[in-house]
């Protein structure tokens, strides 16, 4: 390694942590039942979730229970975002008439969206709509993140608790607040800062280009000259920011941060890097703090 690289993983390193330890406080007061210290406005906007779900945010849940919860709320996921690329070729959204997506990558895609896996058998751009991308994929990117995320709560309350409780929490109040309270606000602040770094976010149709130089090529033993390119378009910004965070694959583009729409600066690729790792560490922080020992 040279000394520039060396240099570039101490300060990676120590960004990470500096960040991670204060959302690590915040994550442990959002996994506590309550408002969180000045925040108690989005309380309103929490109950009102419970609300409309008919859920008790006070009301506790045994594992199995919990581990039943998580495997519907996936479940029911996994059917949505198969039924949209399923019904893709009729929905808004879709500026350049995609049709629907064939069943077996449609099951594959609703499957390890739902599982946090995002194993991308697509091309972005050139298989799913906007609203697909927006409403099945980037909702999904959402919801395994909030997923994972309540495993950690169980996990932790499952050694805080000792033994004296049963219960581990509820899972959908533990779905809500990290969403409300984690995911959608850095969501937010990093798709707003990629947006300043160039990632686009737009609802245009697929732009044509003159090239620069005309590129020939041989296509069935013809030769071809062609001197346009069709560059894609769409949200992007919006559907990268969550993606990173919540440590999904599946990026709006087939190369997915490998394509400069996605990732165009050296500082973005700093900050997703970093964005891969941030609630993960943080947790770390979280566990000490709800164990009520911080070593650990």
């Amino acid at each position: 390694m040279t000394i520039q690289s060396i240099l570039l993983l101490v300060v990676f390193l120590g960004v990470l942590l500096a960040l991670a330890y204060p959302l690590g406080f915040y994550l442990a007061k959002v996994g506590e039942p309550g408002p969180v210290k000045g925040l108690g406005w989005m309380s309103k906007v929490e109950n009102l979730f419970y609300r409309i779900a008919g859920t008790k945010a006070t009301s506790g849940m045994n594992w199995k229970t919990y581990a039943i919860s998580l495997l519907a709320f996936n479940a029911l996921g996994a059917f949505f975002v198969y039924g949209v690329q399923r019904l893709q070729v009729w929905l808004p959204l879709n500026p350049q008439e995609f049709g629907s997506v064939s069943p077996d990558s449609s099951f594959n895609t609703a499957v390890s969206f739902a599982s946090n896996t995002n194993w991308q058998g697509y091309g972005g751009e050139s298989t799913m709509s906007y609203l697909t991308q927006m409403l099945a994929l980037t909702g999904q990117n959402f919801f395994s993140a909030a997923t994972g995320i309540a495993v950690v709560y169980a996990l932790i309350r499952g050694f805080s608790s000792r033994g004296v409780s049963k219960e581990i929490g509820n899972f959908w109040v533990v779905i809500t607040r990290s969403t409300l309270y984690v995911l959608l606000p850095l969501s937010v602040v990093f798709a707003v800062f990629l947006m300043s770094q160039g990632v686009i976010q737009n609802f245009s149709a697929y732009q044509e280009v003159n090239l620069i130089d005309p590129v020939a090529y041989t296509q069935a033993e013809t030769s071809m000259t062609t001197t346009t390119q069709t560059l894609a378009m769409g949200p992007v910004a919006s559907q990268e920011a969550i993606k990173m965070l919540g440590t999904n694959g599946g990026g709006f583009f087939n190369a997915n941060s490998a394509h400069p729409f996605e990732n165009p600066t050296p500082l973005t690729n700093f900050f997703q890097m970093l964005s891969i790792f941030l609630i993960p560490a943080a947790l770390c922080f979280a566990f000490g703090r709800m164990v009520g020992d911080s070593r650990q």
